[in-house]
């Protein structure tokens, strides 16, 4: 405190203070100071346990669809500009494969799709008759894994038609991945050894549905990026589970162009992996159609049925998809 000596000059005076005199609370700042730093030090560390998570998801994303983790989405500039950011669900792109993934054969037919309860007499489908009893086959296999509700079979005049869709209940991917769910890889996993014993030649369309992205961008990350990449994810499955890659002929993405059910473009059914197995002639005109055009290896009229159905068998092929309801009972 400041006094005055004789000759009126201030004077000031230092008083100090022993420990444990403060009582006035001069340690409290360092409680909350302690209190700060270990809040912050434990939100480091939630940071950093999701973040290997992700990583960790992303990389099992990638070793299920046959990619690796360095090589990644180079060259796919759809990928690297685009992003699903402000999408109104959760959808995490997973890269397209830069490569063909080397196959993880099963040879043993028997232990591919159930212990060889399930075995096809013969290696080629090609009339109704043939491709109906393939389609019931494939039924008993859907229902080995859960997945009889989430499969349909149609026979066309170009093949069969294998649809197997989400439904409200179980969907095959994770929603808006291309990481196939675990009921998908298990059905996929039987198909391949079934299918290495086939000679028909197939195509494998992915379709989503009409839920866009907010990014609208026309290199943005979108449903077309989607298809495609949930398709090969399911090649790469059926290659990895034993399925010639000559049994391949074409791997494409409709995005929402071919819904199942047009009037509710949002339906959880637009969601699919289809698979068409093609008669020889089918095969051998989408083969030619996209081939050399020198007129060479043309194929023959009788080899394949190039006439548009006709209107009645298209509703008959409707009312065989979406059955209607009884009357007094909702869809």
């Amino acid at each position: 405190m400041g006094l005055k000596d004789k000759q009126g000059e201030a004077v000031v005076r230092r008083i100090s203070r022993r420990r444990g005199e403060d009582e006035g609370g001069g340690a409290a700042w360092k409680i909350a100071f302690a209190d700060f730093c270990l809040a912050l030090a434990c939100l480091f560390m939630v940071l950093w346990v999701i973040s290997a998570r992700n990583q960790e998801r992303v990389e099992q994303a990638l070793q299920t669809i046959g990619g690796n983790v360095p090589d990644e989405g180079r060259g796919h500039e759809i990928i690297s500009i685009g992003s699903p950011s402000g999408s109104m669900i959760d959808r995490q792109p997973v890269p397209s494969t830069s490569g063909d993934p080397a196959p993880k054969r099963q040879n043993d037919l028997g232990r591919g799709n159930g212990g060889g309860e399930l075995q096809l007499h013969r290696t080629r489908f090609e009339s109704r008759e043939e491709l109906q009893e393939l389609a019931q086959v494939l039924m008993q296999l859907s229902a080995q894994v859960g997945l009889s509700g989430n499969l349909r079979t149609v026979v066309t005049p170009y093949g069969l038609r294998v649809m197997l869709h989400d439904t409200d209940r179980q969907g095959m991917f994770e929603l808006g991945s291309a990481e196939p769910g675990a009921a998908l890889q298990a059905m996929l996993g039987k198909l391949g050894p079934l299918f290495s014993k086939l000679e028909n030649q197939m195509l494998v369309v992915g379709h989503t549905d009409a839920l866009q992205y907010a990014d609208r961008r026309s290199a943005a990350y979108s449903n077309w990026s989607l298809s495609v990449e949930r398709a090969m994810a399911a090649r790469a499955r059926l290659l990895d589970s034993g399925m010639n890659r000559e049994s391949l002929l074409q791997v494409v993405g409709m995005a929402d162009r071919a819904p199942l059910e047009p009037a509710d473009p949002r339906a959880a059914m637009n969601r699919r992996i289809e698979l068409l197995i093609l008669t020889t002639g089918q095969a051998k005109a989408i083969a030619q159609m996209f081939g050399a055009p020198d007129g060479g290896g043309a194929v023959k009229a009788h080899e394949v049925d190039a006439a548009l159905p006709s209107r009645s068998t298209l509703q008959a092929l409707r009312d065989k998809l979406f059955p209607k309801a009884a009357p007094g009972k909702g869809h």
